[in-house]
């Protein structure tokens, strides 16, 4: 077929890439791998990696491929006709994934290989993906009668389209919202740079005066900065309500019936595999054995940090009582005082620090850090196919000359692009005859763009945001393994696969490495000590509340999962409120449908797993804690983090590799350390 999907180009041709290509694409692709599959295992009886897994390789890289751009640009240019065409084809590809996990004689043949002489012969990373295909059969329902087959490819079909559509009503809800300002009193206390974006925005309407949205920039700004409370109120209320049957576009979007069908089927997909919760078979591909070794790991942290939770809150109320004559503390004042408060005691002011890191000193500096740590040289290619003006493209070398890896950097938010950050696989590292095929990643951000007058400034925030994403993006390129199934960050536990991103924030901490991310965008200079000193001194400011507000949302994720029963339904907002009243300090308005937007669980890969961020912080501040000891640029010890964690992707379990690199199994102590709070 004449398609931009089947050009046998190293990248994808986005540009060319249209709505009406992708479901002919998918269809023809997905009955081709079925036939070859079938065609595969009728060949021969004695099954071998060689004769079998090999080409099933090959069959997922090429729909991988093939996918990947489709889904990419469905979340950072959606169109209707895109939206409408990627929906088409999910169906057709969980029931291709249903299918191959239920294909009997497929088992039989990877059982066949393990069970077989030659297994004890394959290196380390095939025993693997032969393992975790055996156990990802099992997850997939090969052990079931025919009509509970059936019912689990039912709620597999159904649970991929309702991620989709509740992705898509909170787009559509964040993008439906806007509020044009004529009068610049009304945006009294914003910086320059959020008057200009919002200037910007008002002028892409056609409209005179300053424009907010739900775009995360333009909120932001308005809680952080907006004198004006009543605002602050207006524009909060729109956020914390997207998606629901409250709020400026109560019901029209609203997610509330998806999410109780989402909870109800992954309940009813558990029970059918045997399992008594979904929080159980979420378990089953990650490190921790049991739901209870979850729960007790985050009531321990909450039971560690609520004293400095507490007295957090106290001050912040006491300080917003006392300079701002606020009585009644609220959700829209939170942020706004926060930042007052931090200028007052520390005299340090965001927008003061987002001078010091214009992205055009940010980007260089983090490529040289990562030069310093593992030898990497990264240079940008500027002749390439892209889905929009802003992105850019970059290759890897590593200390041998050798390419590595290639990724491409969206890095701004835009109207039809979805909220957030992220690194998501374009292409994965395979080995085929004596060619290596070279990962590529997509590293999304949602920051603010530069200005007429200005380039992109980012907060300490953004560039900690970057530094976790491009953490990501090495798990994926870094890769030394040869085989699809566990390179990268495929076949990584999913409570370790935050390791690698979170390790990397701890240089935007650094002073040795501020020396390289920062100079002021007007006269280069680069950042004062004076004010890093100001940073460090309010590197834990509110860190307990911090702490509290994550554990409250992995909590939350993990119960709803955990104790859903059919006869009483999700009880979304009820456990909510249970797991507030256990360990938060902070008790956000009535009407606040934080559920309604929290796609991490509900559209993402997150359920019943969004503990892994506090699990793998635990990993990661351990592991960091090693370059504390021996110098943070050195190279010894970034050659072990690079070849033992970042080269060997998901080819041995993430507690061996990180014994490997730690000497020992990992410890809460640098956490704590690190957050301010003791152990």
């Amino acid at each position: 077929m004449n398609s931009p999907l089947f050009t046998n180009t190293a990248l994808p041709i986005f540009s060319q890439i249209k709505p009406e290509h992708i479901v002919p694409a998918i269809s023809q692709l997905l009955d081709d791998a079925c036939t070859s599959v079938e065609e595969h295992l009728a060949a021969t009886q004695n099954y071998t990696w060689k004769n079998l897994v090999e080409p099933l390789e090959d069959i997922d890289d090429k729909l991988n491929k093939t996918w990947s751009p489709i889904s990419h640009m469905n979340s950072v240019v959606n169109s209707d006709e895109l939206r409408d065409a990627y929906n088409a084809c999910l169906p057709k590809l969980s029931a291709y994934s249903t299918e191959m996990g239920q294909n009997e004689n497929l088992f039989k043949a990877y059982r066949f290989i393990a069970d077989n002489e030659e297994f004890a012969t394959l290196d380390i990373a095939q025993q693997k993906i032969i393992h975790n295909s055996l156990r990802d059969f099992k997850l997939s329902g090969i052990d079931l009668d025919n009509e509970k087959k059936q019912r689990y490819k039912d709620i597999s079909q159904q649970l991929s389209s309702l991620a989709s559509n509740y992705e898509e009503n909170l787009l559509d809800a964040t993008n439906a919202w806007n509020k044009l300002l004529r009068d610049e009193e009304d945006l009294a206390g914003l910086p320059e740079s959020a008057m200009a974006q919002a200037k910007q925005a008002a002028e892409s309407q056609n409209e005179n005066g300053w424009m907010i949205t739900l775009q995360f920039p333009s909120y932001i700004s308005v809680m952080t900065y907006a004198d004006n409370r009543e605002l602050r109120r207006e524009h909060y209320e729109a956020y914390s309500t997207r998606a629901s049957e409250l709020g400026p576009h109560a019901g029209k979007w609203d997610n509330s019936e998806i999410m109780e069908n989402i909870l109800a089927l992954r309940h009813e997909k558990s029970r059918v595999l045997g399992f008594e919760n979904y929080a159980e078979l979420s378990l089953a591909t990650k490190m921790a054995d049991k739901p209870d070794d979850v729960t007790d790991f985050l009531e321990d942290l909450a039971d560690k940090s609520w004293r400095n939770a507490r007295k957090d809150l106290a001050e912040l109320r006491e300080f917003a009582q006392q300079f701002f004559g606020i009585e009644d503390l609220q959700a829209w004042d939170m942020t706004y005082i926060s930042e007052k408060m931090r200028q007052h005691f520390y005299q340090l002011s965001q927008e003061e620090v987002k001078a010091y890191f214009p992205i055009t000193r940010v980007l260089p500096g983090l490529f040289a850090i990562v030069e310093k740590l593992y030898g990497l040289k990264i240079s940008e290619i500027s002749d390439f196919d892209s889905w929009h003006p802003d992105v850019r493209l970059f290759q890897i070398h590593d200390k041998s000359s050798q390419l590595r890896g290639k990724f491409y950097l969206d890095l701004y938010a835009r109207a039809k692009k979805r909220g957030g950050a992220w690194m998501d696989d374009c292409v994965g590292r395979k080995k085929s005859g004596h060619t290596i095929q070279t990962p590529v990643a997509y590293l999304t951000c949602n920051f603010t763009p530069a200005t007429a007058n200005e380039p992109a400034l980012l907060t300490h925030d953004d560039v900690t945001t970057l530094f976790h994403e491009f953490g990501h993006g090495l798990h994926h390129m870094l890769t030394q393994v040869d085989y699809l199934g566990v390179s990268g960050i495929n076949g990584v536990e999913w409570d370790a696969v935050e390791l690698p991103s979170q390790f990397m924030e701890n240089w935007c901490w650094e002073q040795e490495a501020l020396t390289l991310i920062s100079g002021h965008y007007q006269t280069h200079e680069p950042l004062p000590e004076s004010l890093f000193n100001k940073m460090l001194a309010a590197k834990n400011f509110q860190a307990g509340m911090i702490m509290v507000r994550q554990l409250e949302f992995s909590l939350f994720d993990f119960r709803i999962h955990r104790d859903y029963t059919p006869e009483k339904g999700g009880r979304i907002y009820e456990i909510l409120g249970q797991v507030r009243d256990q360990v938060a300090v902070v008790q956000p308005p009535k009407f606040n449908r934080f559920a309604h937007s929290f796609s991490h669980i509900f559209a993402g890969g997150y359920a019943a797993g969004y503990y892994s961020y506090k699990w793998a912080e635990v990993l990661s501040s351990d592991a960091f804690s090693l370059f504390e000891e021996k110098g943070i640029f050195d190279q010894d010890t970034g050659n072990a983090f690079l070849t033992n964690i970042l080269e060997q992707g998901g080819s041995q379990n993430a507690m061996e590799l990180f014994i490997k690199f730690r000497g020992r199994k990992p410890t809460i102590d640098a956490l704590l350390r690190h957050n301010g709070i003791a152990a």
